[in-house]
């Protein structure tokens, strides 16, 4: 049971060998009382720069803002697009569109955990293409969605439950939110119109659970046996019901989101929060923090196939194919073995780029527990991304062996900082592979974007100066803090990417004015 915990420290072991000697230290990241995960009051925009780049631009959506905003290896802005809500994350189209995650302001029940309620596409001169709203009582859009080749949009999405749906289902009392947990599912849109979409197909988690709790309740089963399904046992307790004083404060101080109640406190319960759809193989890979594990299930199927465990190429129906992360979810290991730590950003690296039809992911805080309400940045945590192979056989199946969990056991290729501790994110971020072979990174909490080589030498790093001036629905400013400069996803687009060709992508004069962060209150 001891292997992969080895492994692992092997790799950070490894990582501070050749660290030794090499940088310096962040300030910082220095001693407990330095460390700051947000970055506050440090040196923004471009921060370094070296000789040999490939051309490109960086795009990434600017906080509290409806502004995507595309800036040059120079740090400078020569592209905006404009929505009209406030900019989650955006995936550059071919003709210069944008679709856009866009945080509707009135979606109701939800609101934590990262819905957003609405898909748009906004063109290049800034016409809106496409606004379509996905948000009601029952369900939403979340996170992160993927664009087909086909047009079409796979999008996570919440589905409200009950407490009784979750107890009939074999989930332990304790384990249960009093509203009932939010279940999750993933949606095929078809956009139609100006406003409309199609959903043209689905998969639920509901249809892939196991339990081995209660054998008088659904889903009852050997856990170890069914890897191709979720335990619908795993979690914390759900702590003691919060006053109404409490909860009071809590929405005074922001936090817990807009619909937070007395009963929907951790309703959470997966917290998907990534999507990749690889058309080769037509197979979606999503990642859960919650569960510190990476998916992948098999999209060739039908809707009602994949609402059962047989059809498609893989012959599996909706049944996972291949996870990794945490192999004590399945029963397959112990805490030892647990490799992920509330990741973010699972994807595949694209053909024609080295390390093709592998994948990476941002590995948030490795090794250690994760407090998504505390976001604690005094702890001795700090984040790596991981490069992972998958164990494909010539037949296209992923292989596990029988009484042993997923491979691989440790990465093919990982990135940690020089000093351990000065990158750090305990939520959000990401990492992507470049056409070059290097390793774009971001590091979500701080809004610091950069580009690392094979050897881990950091060639280009930029921190994103800028954060709109989005009102609250009753006119109040919303307070900057904790995380003034946040960012969920940050792209590299290629100089010769299709959207750019043709386009003069001068500095925009003025540029925006970047956010300044008011100084702290000094202690008495």
């Amino acid at each position: 049971m001891m292997k992969k915990l080895l492994s692992l420290c092997a790799i950070i072991l490894m990582g501070l060998l050749y660290n030794c000697g090499e940088h310096k230290l962040h300030n910082e990241a220095i001693t407990k009382k330095g460390r700051d995960m947000f970055g506050y009051y440090i040196p923004r925009g471009l921060t370094k720069t070296t000789d040999g780049l490939i051309p490109g631009y960086v795009m990434f959506s600017v906080p509290n803002s409806p502004y995507t905003y595309l800036v040059n290896r120079k740090g400078e802005v020569v592209h905006q697009w404009k929505g009209n809500y406030g900019a989650f994350n955006a995936y550059l189209m071919d003709d210069g569109s944008i679709l856009l995650a866009a945080e509707d302001p009135d979606f109701p029940v939800f609101g934590f955990g990262g819905p957003y309620g609405r898909i748009q596409k906004i063109s290049w001169d800034g016409k809106m293409l496409w606004d379509f709203e996905y948000a009601d009582t029952t369900q939403i859009v979340h996170h992160d969605f993927a664009v087909m080749p086909n047009g079409n949009v796979l999008a996570i999405a919440y589905e409200t439950s009950s407490y009784d749906y979750a107890l009939a289902r074999g989930r332990k009392p304790e384990l249960i939110p009093r509203s009932g947990p939010w279940m999750e599912k993933i949606i095929e849109i078809e956009p139609q119109g100006t406003r409309g979409g199609k959903i043209v197909w689905e998969w639920r988690i509901e249809d892939h659970l196991i339990q081995d709790y209660d054998e008088a309740k659904a889903n009852y089963g050997n856990v170890s046996e069914h890897p191709e399904l979720f335990n619908f046992n795993l979690g914390d307790s759900i702590p003691a019901r919060i006053t109404q004083d409490s909860l009071d404060i809590l929405k005074a101080m922001g936090r817990g989101g807009r619909n937070l109640t007395l009963d929907n406190p951790h309703s959470d319960i997966f917290h998907i929060n990534a999507i990749n759809y690889n058309a080769e193989l037509d197979q979606i890979a999503f990642s859960s923090p919650e569960l510190s594990e990476v998916f992948i299930i098999d999209h060739s199927v039908s809707t009602e196939e994949a609402s059962g465990h047989e059809g498609g190429n893989s012959g599996k129906g909706g049944d996972i194919l291949f996870r990794w992360g945490n192999p004590e979810n399945y029963h397959m290991g112990d805490s030892t073995d647990r490799q992920l730590f509330g990741q973010h950003d699972v994807r595949w690296i694209e053909p024609g780029k080295p390390g093709a039809g592998n994948l990476t992911l941002f590995n948030n805080h490795p090794p250690g527990d994760f407090d998504f309400e505390e976001r604690n940045s005094d702890s001795l945590n700090y984040s790596m991304v991981f490069e992972i192979t998958t164990p494909i056989d010539e037949n296209g199946q992923y292989v596990i062996t029988e009484d042993q969990s997923y491979g691989p056991e440790q990465p093919t290729w990982f990135y940690m900082a020089a000093d351990t501790l000065s990158f750090y994110s305990s939520y959000i971020s990401g990492a992507h592979r470049m056409e070059n072979g290097n390793t774009f990174i971001n590091e979500g909490a701080k809004g610091r974007f950069f580009e690392v080589t094979p050897e881990k030498e950091i060639v280009w790093e930029y921190l994103n100066p800028y954060r709109g001036e989005i009102r609250k629905n009753n006119g109040e400013p919303k307070n900057p803090m904790p995380e003034p400069y946040f960012e969920f996803r940050a792209t590299f687009i290629p100089a010769d990417h299709p959207a750019l060709q043709g386009k003069e992508l001068l500095p925009i004069d003025p540029q925006p004015e970047p956010f300044v962060l008011p100084p702290p209150k000094e202690e008495k």
